[in-house]
């Protein structure tokens, strides 16, 4: 006959399954703060990558804007195509210019600007203006500085000083209105660049603004 089970008996049972409960809940809690801590550090890669890739982008972002700011269609446009055509152009109008100048900049007060191209002889000289695309508004912004030209340029003051505009596109009708504002009209023709004014064309000779 088995020994009977005593209160001693039953209180060991509690007191040893109690002890393997404390034992399973440690070892669940230490688990429980790998994980936390796995996750943790999951999370601060993560993170660390995510900035990775973000400096990586915008790195990438200021790259391409440096590039494409050195090879626009308007860079190409003046170095490639008007520059190297406006002395022919003009000698073929009757302007006898020899040489050019690229971005000609004065910071002069109340005459401050840049002049894309300006061909020039020894007593003319033809101010081009370039754009990628022409509009009314800058036809208005050029001629209001060829009025200011020579404020600018004092070298050029006894000159007699023309205008063009050249655009890889031009608004509708503004080539017109180019023509009646005085201005040389430049238009891409292919390969190469034309201007486009009939040969009734008198263009206007801007003199000092002061």
């Amino acid at each position: 006959m088995s020994d009977a089970v005593t209160i001693a008996d039953i209180y060991k049972l509690f007191e040893r399954t109690e002890s393997q409960f404390a034992e399973f809940q440690k070892e669940a809690d230490r688990r429980s703060a790998e994980a936390d801590h796995r996750s943790a550090e999951a999370d601060r890669r993560s993170a660390e990558a995510n900035r990775t890739m973000e400096e990586l982008k915008k790195q990438v972002q200021e790259t391409t804007k440096a590039v494409n700011s050195l090879t626009t269609p308007l860079c190409l446009f003046i170095e490639e195509m008007v520059e190297p055509a406006v002395v022919r152009l003009f000698q073929e109008r009757g302007i006898d210019v020899t040489q050019t100048m690229s971005r000609l900049k004065s910071k002069r007060p109340g005459a401050a600007m840049e002049i894309d191209i300006v061909a020039v002889n020894g007593s003319e000289l033809v101010a081009v203006e370039c754009k990628s695309r022409l509009s009314r508004d800058d036809v208005d912004d050029f001629v209001s500085r060829l009025q200011r030209f020579k404020v600018a340029f004092p070298q050029f003051r006894e000159f007699r000083v023309y205008g063009a505009v050249a655009g890889i596109e031009i608004d509708q009708g503004i080539d017109v209105y180019a023509y009646r504002r005085g201005l040389f009209v430049i238009k891409q023709s292919g390969e190469t660049v034309k201007i486009i004014n009939d040969v009734q064309f008198q263009p206007l000779g801007f003199a000092s603004g002061v």
